[in-house]
């Protein structure tokens, strides 16, 4: 089992979902994690229950000067930083809560919703990792994971926003790769590979399709291996969760 003892890592939007599931598992590993929501009492609350190595923060991604606070305080937490994942974001329910039984055409999203999602993942992302990256290559290395979603979800009818927040992201995180190539700070994607049974799903989907649903479980070993020194030289790859060992062994 990968131990990560000495890892800090802060996970944006860790506090359900995807974001969660990620911060268990690099916390069970040993790491120490920040996880961060818009809400201080929901990332402390969160934190609570993963334990004494955890510590929640207030941090809206959509802010420069909440990220450029929150990243000070997880800094003065951790006393650095070794692994950011860029996780935080929101779903097609903020705009079309039934998006599942009755996908909304692209005129008919607000201006605000639009904007909502868009600054949550991509600007988002963009902004943590501009206030992160600068002091990991001051430190001689990093790493920087962003979650992304799969190319059908980008390009599905009715998933304005939400498809093109992934869009954005994805362009970022391999511009951001380019960017710290021959740098010590190395940049990944990491996507589940499929729908997920989390908060952003519907609550009338059908039985049938919830049960297709994959568990959002099935991004721990990718993040943990990601955070691992195993994964020190890795750069510029995307990964699919749900095909991880299977991508891992034809790596040896």
């Amino acid at each position: 089992m990968v131990q990560l003892s000495d890892t800090r890592v802060l996970v944006t939007g860790g506090t359900s979902g995807l974001g969660l599931s990620m911060a268990q598992a690099l916390a069970q590993a040993g790491a120490r994690v920040v996880v961060s929501s818009r809400d201080r009492k929901r990332a402390q609350a969160a934190a609570a229950e993963l334990g004494a190595a955890a510590l929640g923060i207030e941090l809206d991604v959509r802010d420069a000067g909440s990220v450029a606070a929150g990243v000070e305080a997880t800094y003065g937490l951790l006393g650095g930083l070794d692994v950011l994942v860029n996780n935080a974001g929101i779903g097609m329910r903020s705009v079309n809560p039934r998006f599942m039984t009755e996908p909304q055409p692209f005129w008919d999203v607000s201006p605000a919703g639009f904007r909502d999602v868009l600054e949550t993942k991509a600007t988002g992302t963009f902004l943590v990792a501009r206030a992160v990256v600068p002091r990991m290559l001051s430190a001689g290395g990093g790493r920087v994971v962003t979650i992304s979603m799969s190319e059908q979800t980008m390009t599905r009818r009715g998933f304005v926003p939400y498809g093109p927040s992934g869009a954005a992201v994805e362009a970022l995180a391999r511009v951001m790769a380019a960017d710290l190539a021959d740098t010590p700070v190395t940049a990944n994607i990491l996507l589940p590979g499929g729908a997920t049974a989390t908060g952003m799903i519907p609550d009338e989907m059908r039985d049938e399709l919830r049960l297709s649903l994959l568990d959002p479980v099935i991004m721990g070993p990718p993040i943990v291996w990601l955070a691992s020194p195993d994964a020190a030289a890795v750069h510029d790859e995307r990964i699919v969760a749900r095909d991880f060992e299977d991508w891992l062994q034809a790596r040896t």
